[in-house]
Formats: structure tokens, C-alpha cells, sequence
């Protein structure tokens, strides 16, 4: 019989439908996990009493009869950026631990609508501005796997909450990789839709061009599921057979460099995908990673410190961008906003030009790439390389080489986030030393059910992954 915290989103959904178990079963099971498991420091925030009475109402409905909605009694984990009305939203910085959101985000909103509890607040790296989520602020995220290695960034908790069987689902951001490259790390799928698909509103952001909250689950069909919740979805998910299937295979930049043990990994993966009648297809990006360079930061870092203001401003916070900046605790993300706060400011001709040129230069490169060559799909390691320990913010080593860490670690999917397109990444495998990889899939823009119809094909002919160590 499968154990209360091995149940998915749609599995517990259906448990809790029929009677399997009582929402606050589920609850109070998850909420026993979440202490067992403290030094994993995925959550900043857990009301167990809030939880449990919440779950106790949802068992009332059950028992009053009627139809459910899709979600109910289902706990979820969230990211600590998402406004929660229930709960401090504190961005992982000490400049808002503070803040109390008047409401929901919009997303949240949407979600506990269709019957979902809050489980709680998951740690991320600081602000997050980075893929580690070593957070000075907070504490560091620990890999299930791997507790001496980083869990990813920087929806770090969301990734390790969902992996360590401590939530069934949760909800992370991604702004350049930060739902599919703790996903990737921590053995869990991670999906990042079309950029405005889901909505923004009531997230702590960084940049209104390319954040986007996204689901986290450990299979394709519970990412689905709360996409359809979230987006408002009621057409059955196509389904789309992996024979005949053509993908695209950017070997350039995307497939270079990579971790030994991880391109074996990798490669398995794509021989799987061709044993089973997928039509793998070359095709060069040319210069997407080149434009992904001149696009991406300078829209970042100038829409941090307008959107940051707009959204402290909105919240009563007391704070403006350079007072939070003040305040931040991790070295790298402290650096990073005080410079933007001075000197380091982005010039409105250098993002006009990257809002405006660059950017769609690049959604013109993976454009004409789906087009030209009639491929549903591309397919990507969603990382270079396996978690790295903690402590590695700075340099990384991968095949001998000292890189640093931020760059390496989001070099696969930050091209994707910039030009706004769906990206989705999937358990690829274990390292003989039990670290997950992960393999992505990412769409044209807008093509977020197929993206998730070919990710569900693919998902079985890739390894089940175990569940973490005790």
C-alpha cells in the first residue's frame, strides 16, 4: 500500500474524493514530515493549526455531499515571494520578514479556490536572485539527495518540499531557470509556462518581461492538473504519441561542456527517446545564446529596481528599492541591488534596446527554428552539471574546469525564459553517487498543453527515480 506522503496532487485529490483519507490525515502526515525532515530547511513558514483546521473544513464538505472541486483538501507548497494573506510573504530577505499581504496572489487565489490547502512558505535563494538557495537570511536548502549539496534556485524549498515526499505539489517562480534548475537538481518536475500565462500579480519580482510563477510536482500529469487549475483549463490534455514525434536537438552551446556522468545520463535519455520512435532533429540556434546575453540582464536588472519599488510601494512595506537592497543578508544578491541602487544602474537605453531589439531577435531565432524545421519541441540538459556542494555560490568545477556558478548553472534554460517561451524539465537519471539530472523540453511560445502532452509521452520511457534517502 503506498504511504499517505508518496500520494501526487491528483492522487491525493482522488483519495481525499472518495474516501481514501481524510484531508486532515493527509495534513497531519505531511506536517510530521515536514518536522522530521527540518534540517532539509525547505519551509521558512508552517502554521500547523491553520493547516489542520483548514483541512478539518474540507473534510465537512466532503461529508455534506456535492460536487469537489479539483484540488480539495490537497496541500501545496509555496514559494516565499507568492503574497499569501495567511502567512508573512517574505521574499527570503530580512526587509520584508514583515510583510503581511492584504491578499492572495492571484495564483494562490486561484489554487485554494479549486479546493488546495496552503502547506506553507518554502525558503529560496535571497530575493531570488540566484540558483543556490544558500540564504544568509534564512538558511541554506539541502538536496534531499545529498544534503551536503545545493537543492537549486532559487525555488530551492519548493523543489526539496516536493522531492522529500513533504508537499505532493508546489508552486515555484522562474525568472531564468529558477522552477526547472532546482527541479533538475532535486529529481522532480518542474514547469515553466509562456511567459503571461500565469499571472504576475501579487509575486515579489524581479522583472515583469520574464517572471512567471510555475508549477513543481513529481510527474507531468499533477503539472498539468495545476496548470489547468491556475490557467482555467477545461479541454482534455491531448494526448500525443511519442512514435513520429519530431524534437529538436540544439547540439551547439546547449549540449557542450557538460558534466561527464551527466552527458551519459543525458544521452541515454535521447537513445530512449529514439528506441521509442521519437525523430530527433538537428537544428542550430545560431546565436541564441549570444542575444540571451545582451537581452537578458540589462531587462532584468532594470525592471528589478522599477518593479521592486512599485511592488513595496503597494504593500506599505515603508520601503523603497535601495532601503530593501540595505538590507539584504546574502553577499552575492547584497552586491548585486546596491550596485543597481548606484553606479551599476541600468541605463533606459541599454534595456530599450534589449526590450526592443535583442529580445526579439531571439524569439525570432526559436521561431523560425520550430518552423523551418517542423519540430514540436526542443530537448536540452536542463543543467551543465549535477548539484554542486554547498558553498560553491562563487566557482564551480565541472571536467577539471573553475566556473562560476550563477552563469554555468542557468546557460541552458535562460535563453528560453528570455524570449518568454514554455520550458519543462524532467528526472533524466541518477549519478552513481545518487545526485538527479534533469532533461528539458521547451516549446514555441504558447504551446503550453502540447509542451505538457510530449512531456507526458517522454516521461515513461525515462528512469522512475527512487525517492530520497531517509
Amino acid at each position: 500500500m503506498i504511504e499517505l506522503w508518496e500520494l501526487g496532487v491528483g492522487e491525493a485529490a482522488n483519495a481525499i474524493r472518495t474516501g481514501g483519507v481524510t484531508a486532515e490525515q493527509l495534513a497531519r502526515t505531511l506536517l510530521a514530515r515536514i518536522a522530521a525532515n527540518a534540517t532539509l530547511n525547505a519551509f521558512v513558514a508552517v502554521d500547523g493549526d491553520q493547516v489542520c483546521a483548514a483541512a478539518r473544513a474540507a473534510d465537512r464538505t466532503r461529508a455534506s455531499g456535492g460536487t469537489l472541486p479539483p484540488l480539495h483538501g490537497v496541500p501545496l507548497a509555496l514559494k516565499d515571494n507568492l503574497d499569501t494573506a495567511g502567512l508573512p510573504t517574505t521574499g527570503g530577505t530580512p526587509g520584508l520578514r514583515s510583510n503581511r499581504p492584504k491578499r492572495d496572489a492571484v495564483v494562490v487565489a486561484k489554487l485554494v479556490a479549486a479546493g488546495a490547502l496552503i502547506l506553507g512558505k518554502c525558503n529560496l535563494h535571497e530575493l531570488a536572485y540566484g540558483i543556490t538557495s544558500n540564504n544568509a537570511a534564512f538558511g541554506p536548502v539541502r538536496n534531499p539527495y545529498a544534503r551536503s549539496r545545493i537543492a537549486g534556485g532559487s525555488s530551492g524549498g519548493t523543489a526539496a518540499a516536493v522531492a522529500a515526499r513533504l508537499a505532493p505539489g508546489g508552486i515555484g517562480t522562474d525568472t531564468g531557470g529558477s522552477v526547472r534548475i532546482p527541479a533538475a537538481l532535486c529529481g522532480v518536475v518542474g514547469f515553466r509556462p509562456t511567459t503571461g500565462r500565469w499571472s504576475q500579480h501579487g509575486i515579489v519580482p524581479i522583472s515583469h518581461t520574464r517572471d512567471t510563477a510555475g508549477p513543481m510536482t513529481r510527474s507531468v500529469a499533477d503539472c498539468a492538473l495545476l496548470d489547468d487549475v491556475v490557467c482555467g483549463a477545461t479541454d482534455k490534455q491531448t494526448v500525443i504519441p511519442a512514435k513520429g514525434l519530431r524534437v529538436g536537438l540544439p547540439r551547439r552551446h546547449f549540449w557542450e561542456g557538460l558534466d561527464g556522468e551527466l552527458q551519459t545520463i543525458a544521452e541515454a535519455a535521447l537513445q530512449r527517446f529514439r528506441d521509442a520512435g521519437v525523430v530527433l532533429v538537428d537544428v542550430d540556434l545560431g546565436d541564441a545564446a549570444t542575444l540571451d546575453a545582451a537581452a537578458g540582464f540589462p531587462i532584468a536588472l532594470y525592471e528589478t529596481v522599477t518593479d521592486l519599488n512599485r511592488y513595496l510601494a503597494e504593500h506599505d512595506s515603508g520601503l523603497d528599492f535601495a532601503a530593501l537592497a540595505a538590507k539584504a543578508a546574502s553577499p552575492d544578491v547584497r552586491a548585486i541591488l546596491q550596485n543597481l541602487a548606484g553606479a551599476g544602474a541600468i541605463a533606459e537605453t541599454a534595456y530599450r534596446n534589449a526590450l526592443e531589439k535583442q529580445r526579439p531577435a531571439l524569439q525570432e531565432t526559436y521561431r523560425r527554428q520550430f518552423q523551418e524545421h517542423g519540430i514540436a519541441a526542443l530537448v536540452l540538459p536542463t543543467t551543465p552539471a549535477p548539484a554542486p556542494a554547498l558553498g560553491e555560490d562563487e566557482t564551480v568545477t565541472i571536467n577539471g574546469a573553475a566556473l562560476p556558478t550563477f552563469p554555468t548553472f542557468i546557460r541552458n534554460c535562460s535563453p528560453g525564459s528570455v524570449a518568454g517561451i514554455p520550458g519543462l524539465s524532467l528526472p533524466a537519471g541518477l549519478t552513481a553517487s545518487g545526485l538527479p539530472v534533469g532533461i528539458e523540453l521547451d516549446g514555441p511560445a504558447g504551446t503550453d498543453q502540447q509542451l505538457l502532452a510530449i512531456g507526458a509521452a517522454l516521461e515513461p520511457l525515462l528512469p522512475r527515480l527512487p525517492s530520497p534517502p531517509a
